[in-house]
């Protein structure tokens, strides 16, 4: 039964696995377990409803605009300045942009910073039918269109978000300027889940592999289908990639070192995302990196953003 691991370190498994806040994920209520419920947690803030946004205001704040057809809600703060990036956030699986409140806040007080809720996530329309990465691709480059016009963009994406930010880049290389993945979901994620913990597999760890293998099939809120693939290149834009320092993935009885030791894997595969390419370590966080060590995030996004504005070859 998955009460036999102790509850944070299941949560945690949740999270890492499928990139979602996680409700109900505790020591008395596993059974009901729902790995994509919208989290509870006291970090986020409660939604926004509003009205689609005219095309040509700026967005201030949050509002929905028409993208193929669709409300997306997005939120932007802060003022562009001269030659720096607008910083695009994207969010986890099973999360919404309600959840990374706190870290556009204090991005913005620099930067010019946008998030938006992908289609079947927080205040955004339903899709129209099941997703692929092409389809979520096509979504986020509307909203580029519309929050960052013709200047350069840094995407920083948490997990799922990172996944997706780092297929969308290497197509987008006229726009796409620097990449920031927060313990994004590696590359080869279902292969990675299907040999750590094998079919054989019984009790929390076959419950865990089934329901990540039916999330990665499309069964999730976006609709989305996740495929594996290999990491392409963008060039040589500035990259930073986060991964948690907890090895809290550890937790799961019998094949939690075989996870651990995939996911590394899978957050060194991306370094080949670019030639300008770092690996970093945020010692004190589980998979929330932007929430349990803030710090770290805001500095690596900044970090990028700074490399991205700057003059190639400082001429």
């Amino acid at each position: 039964m998955l009460r036999r691991i102790k509850a944070t370190a299941v949560a945690a498994l949740c999270c890492t696995m499928i990139g979602a806040g996680v409700t109900g994920c505790d020591g008395d209520s596993l059974e009901n377990w729902d790995p994509l419920a919208s989290s509870s947690s006291p970090k986020s803030t409660p939604k926004t409803k509003s009205e689609p946004q005219s095309e040509d205001a700026v967005i201030s704040g949050t509002t929905k605009i028409k993208v193929a057809g669709h409300l997306v809600n997005v939120s932007c703060s802060g003022e562009a300045a001269d030659g720096r990036p607008v910083i695009v956030l994207l969010h986890g699986a099973g999360d919404g942009l309600d959840k990374l409140a706190g870290i556009q806040k204090t991005l913005s007080a620099k930067n010019r910073v946008c998030s938006y809720d992908r289609l079947g996530s927080g205040a955004s329309d339903q899709p129209d039918g099941p997703q692929d990465m092409a389809a979520t691709g096509k979504v986020l480059t509307g909203v580029l269109d519309r929050v960052a016009a013709d200047n350069p963009v840094v995407l920083a994406g948490h997990s799922l978000g990172g996944l997706i930010a780092a297929r969308y880049a290497p197509e987008h290389q006229d726009r796409v300027k620097g990449l920031v993945l927060l313990d994004a979901t590696p590359s080869t994620m279902l292969a990675d889940i299907s040999k750590a913990i094998p079919e054989s597999a019984k009790g929390p760890a076959a419950e865990l592999r089934a329901q990540n293998l039916a999330v990665f099939q499309g069964q999730n809120p976006e609709k989305l289908t996740i495929t594996d693939g290999k990491v392409r290149s963008a060039g040589d834009i500035p990259v930073e990639v986060v991964q948690h320092g907890k090895p809290y993935l550890a937790a799961l009885p019998e094949y939690g070192p075989r996870l651990e030791k995939a996911w590394a894997a899978g957050q060194r595969a991306w370094l080949a995302l670019s030639s300008n390419s770092k690996l970093s370590t945020a010692e004190k966080s589980e998979h929330y990196i932007y929430v349990d060590q803030p710090e770290v995030a805001v500095q690596a996004i900044e970090r990028v953003a700074a490399q991205a504005g700057a003059p190639a070859n400082g001429g």
